[in-house]
C-alpha cells in the first residue's frame, strides 16, 4: 500500500498470513513508530479482500480514540465514528462496560476486525485473574470477532498479570510477540529520533536539621546518596524551586539550540500533580517561557492540546495527559518531573517525543533527576522490551473478599500509576509532599550532568 513504512507493510503481510489459522494477532512496535496507521492500513486490506464487514477499535484515553477515528477515515475514506454510514466506531476501554446488549450482537451479525490499542492495559486469562477491561474482552469479544489485532509499545504490566488475547511461552513464560518492531530498528529505518537521556546530579547537596536550638548539617556526594541515608523523598527533590530551576534550564537551553533548525519544536514537562504543575509553570513563565498547562482538571483539555499540537507554543505542562499515544510530533524535549518511578510510565513518557517528523530531527532529549531507578531504565532503554519484565508470573487472587470486584479494583491501581484522563484521581490529594520544617536543603553549584548515549 503506497505511503506505508517498510515495517508496516511487513507486519500487515505478517499478519494476513497469521489470520489464516488464528484470530487473535499482537504487535509490538517502539512508541511513535506509526501503531494506528499499521490498524487502519490492515483494516483496509481485509475489506478489500471481503473478510470483515464492520472496524471496532478501543484505546485508554479520548485522546487516543480522537486519533483513531481521523487515521482511520484518512486511511479508509470513511468514517469511523459509529453513526449511521459510518464503518465501524471508535471507544475508550472505559465505555465498553457501557455498551448494552446490542451493540454486542454486532459481533455475531457482522464480521468485525476489532483493534486494542495498549492492549497491555486490559488483563486476563480467566475471569478470577483479570481487571475489568480484560473481563470485557474475555466475556464479550474474544471467542466471537472475525479478527482482532493488539497494539503495544511496552507489553508488560506492572503487576505481573497476563495481558488479554496475549499468549505466553511454556513452561518460561515468556510474551510471544506475533511481530516486534523495536525502538533500534525504528532509528536505523528513520522513524524514530535516537534519545539524548541527560541525569542531573549534584555532588555536594547540603541537609541541615534543626531540632530546638540545635542545627546538624550533613553533606550528601549525590542525590542517591541522599534518597538513601536521610528521610528527604524523591517527592521532596522535584518540588524543590532549585531542583525545577536546573532541570527547566537544561531543557530551556536545549530547545533553544534545537529550534535554530526547527523553529516549532518544543518541549513537555511531566509533572507530578496539579499543584507542582502550577509550580513549573511559575518558573518557566519567570524565565520567559511561554507554556500551557493541561491535567486532568483543565477545562477543554482536549482543546488545550490541540491548540499547544498547531501553535508556536514552546512548552506544555501536563499531569497524565499527554501520555501513550497522544500524537505531538514537534515535542522534542522533555524534562521530567514525575513521581512516577516505573519502567513502564518512563518509556511512554519517552515515547512522546521521539516520533520523527524529518531530515533534521533525528535527536530526542531527556531530562531528569539522577535517580538510581531512573537511571537503571535510561540504561535499559536500549534493550527495548526487558524481558524480564515481558514474562508471565503466577498472580494469585485475593484470598479474602476485599468489599469490591476484584477487576474494578484492578483498573483504579492502574489509573493511579498511569494517570489516564478521565479517572477521578485528584492529584493533590495522593501525593502531597513537602519537607518537613524542621530540614532545610539546599545544592552547591557543583552540578553534574550524565549523559546516557542510549543508540
Amino acid at each position: 500500500m503506497p505511503g506505508l513504512r517498510t515495517w508496516q507493510q511487513r507486519c500487515i503481510e505478517a499478519a494476513l498470513a497469521h489470520f489464516v489459522t488464528t484470530p487473535h494477532f499482537l504487535c509490538q512496535a517502539t512508541p511513535g513508530a506509526g501503531k494506528t496507521r499499521l490498524a487502519a492500513a490492515l483494516a483496509r486490506c481485509l475489506f478489500e479482500i471481503n473478510k470483515i464487514d464492520l472496524v471496532l477499535c478501543f484505546a485508554p484515553s479520548c485522546q487516543v480514540v480522537d486519533g483513531f477515528r481521523t487515521t482511520f477515515a484518512d486511511v479508509l475514506g470513511k468514517r469511523l465514528d459509529g453513526l449511521v454510514g459510518a464503518v465501524g466506531g471508535a471507544y475508550t476501554y472505559q465505555a465498553m462496560e457501557h455498551r448494552d446488549e446490542t451493540f454486542w450482537r454486532l459481533l455475531d451479525e457482522y464480521r468485525v476486525f476489532v483493534v486494542f490499542d495498549e492492549i497491555h492495559h486490559c488483563a486476563g486469562h480467566d475471569p478470577l485473574l483479570s481487571n475489568a477491561w480484560g473481563q470485557q474482552i474475555l466475556q464479550r469479544i474474544q471467542d466471537r470477532a472475525a479478527y482482532t489485532l493488539a497494539l503495544s509499545g511496552t507489553p508488560w504490566r506492572s503487576d505481573d498479570l497476563a495481558i488479554a488475547l496475549a499468549r505466553y511461552s511454556s513452561p518460561e513464560g515468556e510474551l510471544i510477540c506475533d511481530y516486534r518492531y523495536g525502538l533500534q530498528e525504528a532509528i536505523a529505518d528513520g522513524v524514530c529520533r535516537s534519545p539524548r537521556i541527560i541525569l542531573l546530579d549534584n555532588q555536594e547537596v547540603q541537609l541541615t536539621e534543626t531540632l530546638e536550638t540545635e542545627s546538624t548539617v550533613k553533606l550528601f556526594p549525590s542525590i542517591a546518596a541522599l534518597l538513601g541515608k536521610s528521610p528527604i523523598t524523591y517527592e521532596d527533590l522535584l518540588r524543590h524551586d532549585d531542583v525545577i530551576h536546573q532541570i527547566l534550564g537544561l531543557g530551556c537551553e536545549m530547545l533553544n539550540e534545537l529550534r535554530i533548525s526547527k523553529p516549532d519544536a518544543a518541549g513537555l514537562v511531566v509533572a507530578t500533580d496539579i499543584e507542582h504543575a502550577h509550580q513549573i509553570a511559575v518558573a518557566l513563565e519567570a524565565r520567559g517561557e511561554a507554556c500551557h498547562v493541561v491535567t486532568n482538571r483543565t477545562p477543554g483539555a482536549q482543546q488545550v492540546i490541540n491548540l499547544f499540537r498547531h501553535s508556536d507554543c514552546r512548552w506544555i505542562v501536563a499531569v497524565g495527559m499527554i501520555s501513550e499515544g497522544t500524537d505531538i510530533p514537534r515535542l522534542q524535549v522533555c524534562c521530567y518531573l514525575s513521581r512516577i518511578r516505573t519502567e513502564l510510565h518512563y518509556r511512554q513518557v519517552l515515547g512522546r517525543v521521539i516520533r520523527r517528523t524529518g531530515e533534521t530531527d533525528n535527536q530526542a532529549w531527556l531530562f531528569m533527576l539522577a535517580e538510581p531507578s531512573l537511571q537503571c531504565f535510561g540504561k535499559r532503554i536500549a534493550e527495548d522490551l526487558p524481558n524480564d519484565l515481558a514474562v508471565l508470573r503466577q498472580v494469585k487472587p485475593p484470598s479474602e473478599p476485599s468489599g469490591r470486584e476484584y477487576g474494578v479494583a484492578e483498573v483504579t491501581n492502574e489509573l493511579d500509576e498511569m494517570s489516564l484522563p478521565g479517572s477521578d484521581l485528584m492529584y493533590g490529594q495522593v501525593c502531597n509532599s513537602a519537607i518537613s520544617p524542621s530540614y532545610k536543603l539546599s545544592f552547591s553549584d557543583h552540578y553534574r550532568q550524565v549523559l546516557l548515549d542510549c543508540f
